[in-house]
């Protein structure tokens, strides 16, 4: 029994058997496309078809959305009627359909330890840009390592993130396994001109070509700081950065127990700051995050945390401002300000920020991917941040802008630098 031999009830349009054909060819396949083009159902059917003709040992294929519950809200209900024809066995409680000795699982980037250690034969990774870009090197990659598996990355721009990375490089010639599509609105023919023309005017210019016509030049629709990264990119504030070993610093923390915990490292100097390193990871103990900062020589700086490092934690009756103390670390508690006011704080401390390029990078996409929730229901941004995987080096950064009064404690202890550096650096 095949595909072949079973009306699944799926008819392909002429971009979705484009897409089926790259997939079939390359080993890594990028699309890019607008709003409406079918992006969902035909990655839901390509992992079906994939599935069928697999000749692998218990195929296994996953699909895997920006988050849990947009994976169930968006991709569930297509898997599961696509399959039923091919007598497919549904978990609504695990997101997945067994049938004919495969299966296919769906699956929230919004939590990756889901997706450790198991294998896969292929897998879609939907509306890349709002994934935190190292779920497919860090997770996903390994899991169709010893397989050989088959990765399609499929979305809508948002911002020169690193789903642009991803377009970038599927379109070199210096990557043979990689292959690029790109669908924009006015070429399909799959949206009525009308309906578009319509779409232009209400969404406003910027808006329109991010979500129809594919432009990741747009800055991300309701991110807090994507413009204000725009102009530091004009002005050339993200470069090589130097450190002054002579100079104080200071790190901010945002904490997390089950979650990330992220580290920023800055130095203010004249009026500059200077944004040196940022760290992130997760699942590790406070000695792995003294660790790195004891290593990167940024030990004697004065370290910024949430008001909540006070809280005593039940397994040892210490806080961790008292562990973090006894590990030698200069700890300032951040004011406990409303979240609207740190922000507003962050969007005045970027303008002087400049940032180093090598070691920020993860940083900076985090900080230009933090945005407002957007109610679906209404189509309008909410007043308040989405929590995802650009949330902890806001929230990190926040705690700095918040932390460190650069105005007022600037001049009692940095040096400007001599003119002839700074026209270097400047």
């Amino acid at each position: 029994m095949s595909d072949d031999t079973i009306d699944t009830g799926y008819r392909p349009r002429i971009p979705q058997k484009e897409i089926h054909q790259a997939v079939q060819k390359n080993r890594f396949t990028v699309v890019v496309a607008h709003r409406r083009m079918g992006k969902t159902v035909s990655a839901i059917n390509q992992l079906i078809h994939s599935a069928l003709k697999c000749t692998n040992k218990n195929p296994r294929f996953a699909y895997v959305a920006p988050t849990y519950s947009q994976a169930k809200r968006i991709a569930w209900e297509y898997l599961r009627d696509y399959t039923r024809p091919l007598g497919g066995t549904a978990n609504v409680s695990e997101l997945r359909v067994d049938f004919m000795g495969r299966r296919i699982s769906l699956y929230g980037a919004d939590n990756p330890d889901s997706l450790r250690g198991i294998y896969l034969d292929g897998v879609i990774i939907d509306e890349i840009g709002d994934v935190s870009p190292g779920l497919f090197t860090e997770v996903l990659r390994p899991a169709l390592a010893d397989r050989i598996g088959y990765a399609m990355f499929i979305g809508t721009p948002k911002g020169a993130n690193h789903f642009k990375e991803l377009r970038d490089r599927a379109d070199s010639t210096d990557n043979p396994n990689w292959t690029l599509l790109e669908y924009k609105a006015s070429e399909t023919g799959l949206i009525d001109d009308n309906e578009l023309s319509d779409a232009k005017r209400e969404m406003g210019d910027n808006k329109y070509a991010q979500e129809f016509e594919c432009s990741f030049d747009s800055p991300i629709v309701g991110s807090y700081f994507g413009e204000l990264f725009a102009d530091l990119e004009k002005k050339n504030h993200i470069r090589e950065v130097p450190h002054d070993s002579l100079c104080k610093g200071w790190t901010a923390w945002d904490l997390g127990m089950s979650d990330s915990t992220s580290i920023w490292v800055a130095q203010t100097i004249g009026g500059e700051i200077r944004v040196l390193d940022y760290y992130e990871n997760h699942g590790k103990s406070l000695d792995h995050y003294v660790d790195w900062i004891r290593d990167n020589g940024y030990i004697d700086y004065e370290h910024i945390l949430p008001h909540d490092v006070v809280v005593r934690e039940l397994g040892t009756g210490k806080s961790r401002q008292e562990s973090l103390s006894d590990a030698g670390l200069d700890i300032t508690i951040c004011p406990k300000l409303p979240v609207d006011d740190g922000i507003n704080a962050v969007r005045r401390t970027l303008p002087q920020c400049f940032f180093n390029e090598d070691t920020t990078k993860y940083g900076i996409e985090c900080l230009r991917n933090y945005r407002r929730q957007y109610n679906d229901k209404l189509s309008v941004y909410l007043e308040k941040p989405l929590h995802d995987w650009s949330s902890h080096a806001a929230d990190a950064f926040r705690y700095f802008c918040v932390g460190v009064d650069t105005s007022n404690n600037r001049s009692n202890w940095s040096k400007p630098l001599d003119t002839h550096y700074q026209n270097q650096f400047i």
